[in-house]
């Protein structure tokens, strides 16, 4: 399960929520909206071609390195709930050399639950900030162009 990219180039991830998910209330854990942006933003990556497991082996494009999460901020709007349907919007809002900005937005049947903006950087084996690999690069910075066009085309004019 991949999600999709939407025609504003922002990824789409769907999932339901388990068990496991879930606290004593019955509400999702308020730690697994992470979980949740992880899987979404892993995904996103999938789909753009990119497996981490081989960006993180010696070797290739991406000789040996990953992502680390650098800093987290998550808002709350509304509770998700054992067995509801979400879906994790995922935006680039920045690109640096070493490290990228991503916001996710969560909602059930459009409704926005939480939004995380999360700002990770690239590593390497050693644990040590290296350059975003080119590949990698180039296929977000298409995606916030893509985006940035979109946010462009609603703004309105002066």
């Amino acid at each position: 399960m991949s999600g999709w990219f939407a025609s504003d180039g922002t990824h789409r991830f769907p999932l339901r929520v388990y068990y496991e998910d879930t606290d004593a209330g019955g509400i999702v854990y308020h730690a697994n909206y992470l979980c949740f942006a992880e899987r979404a933003r892993s995904e996103m990556l999938y789909l753009l071609g990119f497996r981490q497991t081989e960006m993180a082996a010696p070797g290739g494009d991406a000789t040996g390195v990953s992502f680390a999460v650098r800093r987290a901020t998550i808002d709350f709007d509304a509770p998700a709930k054992l067995e509801d349907t979400l879906e994790v919007e995922t935006r680039i809002v920045d690109i640096r050399g070493a490290s990228f900005a991503v916001a996710h937005i969560i909602r059930r049947d459009g409704r926005v639950l939480a939004r995380a903006d999360l700002q990770l950087v690239t590593i390497n084996r050693a644990g040590r900030a290296v350059r975003l690999p080119e590949p990698v690069r180039a296929a977000m910075a298409a995606l916030y162009e893509t985006q940035t066009d979109r946010t462009r085309d609603a703004s309105p004019s002066s």
